[in-house]
């Protein structure tokens, strides 16, 4: 069989990181390496004791960075750098597999020589909101889904929807298409899928691979994690400007509206309408960016690690030249 390895970066890590290691090592296939990539070591002191920590979990290799050192995509291609395993499981430190076939079920659909990447599906946590629990639904259904450049003129911008809270990689197809591009704000994942599609690989959603992940954010929240979105999206035209998500995102909106309708919840769409118009307005700032003020920049984003690096002007511009 085929060694696997997972990749975690974390910030901040508590329980629920116990609870994710715990959950890897009873699955029907074992991880050979669990590489935990944590950014500031003193807050890993504060939660755990290092040589406890490694002792309980046997398979962990643990390395440290600075805050200003974490890139969505470089700390992820440098943990994939340092495996030899031909599959890496990208994970978050928040995601919760659900049963013991999570990576049983993401290798199966590796047997097609065609399929770069496999994700799972994300199911609510038990204290989600109404409309996180239907998002979660919206774009994680019960089917399995194979997606290639054959779909983009149906599925537009998803085809390329990919999610690193939980997604494995063939890592000598990942080789072959550079990896994650390595100074970016947010969605290197769909980056990495749109490029592997583009050169007629395809992406496997797997229904039955599914981890427990959500998250109730506020409306500042969903603007900042939209603004973010929105950023990467213009740093990278030549992927996003012939499928833009604006219609995709219309669409969620009303069917989340019919759906609460159904739950007999009316009054949760004034919530929707607030958080939806939170997205977009997120969303149209980030595509505009480079006419923001630094400061506002450090105001609308959820990485603002990203904004002081000391050469900001230069890798925006690196990123917009593709």
């Amino acid at each position: 069989m085929e060694k696997v390895d997972v990749l975690i970066p974390t910030y901040r890590p508590g329980e629920q990181l116990k609870k994710l290691l715990e959950s890897l090592m009873k699955q029907t296939v074992m991880p050979d390496n669990i590489r935990i990539i944590n950014t500031d070591e003193s807050l890993w002191r504060e939660a755990f004791s290092t040589e406890e920590f490694l002792e309980r979990f046997d398979r962990v290799k643990l390395s440290h960075i600075k805050p200003g050192e974490f890139d969505h995509g470089a700390t992820r291609h440098s943990g994939i750098e340092q495996s030899q395993a031909e599959f890496v499981l990208c994970m978050t430190q928040d995601a919760i597999p659900a049963d013991e076939y999570v990576i049983e079920r993401l290798l199966a659909p590796f047997e097609d020589r065609t399929v770069a990447v496999s994700y799972a599906r994300q199911l609510p946590a038990p204290d989600a909101s109404a409309i996180e629990v239907f998002t979660r639904q919206y774009n994680y259904p019960d089917t399995d889904q194979i997606k290639g450049k054959e779909d983009i003129s149906t599925l537009g911008i998803k085809t390329f929807f990919c999610s690193n809270v939980c997604a494995m990689y063939r890592r000598s197809t990942y080789e072959e298409l550079g990896g994650f591009i390595r100074h970016t704000i947010f969605n290197e994942d769909m980056i990495f899928a749109a490029h592997a599609v583009r050169a007629d690989y395809r992406i496997a959603y797997v229904a039955g691979a599914k981890v427990i992940h959500s998250h109730n954010y506020t409306g500042m929240q969903q603007f900042r994690r939209n603004f973010d979105l929105g950023v990467s999206q213009a740093d990278h035209p030549e992927i996003f400007k012939e499928v833009p998500s604006e219609s995709t995102g219309i669409r969620m909106v009303c069917h989340t509206a019919g759906y609460l309708l159904r739950m007999g919840k009316p009054w949760l769409l004034f919530k929707l309408i607030w958080l939806s118009g939170c997205k977009y307005m997120g969303y149209r700032m980030g595509k505009r960016y480079q006419k923001l003020s630094k400061r506002k920049l450090a105001r609308y984003t959820m990485n603002p690690a990203y904004w002081t690096d000391a050469v900001p002007d230069e890798r925006r511009d690196e990123n917009a030249q593709g």
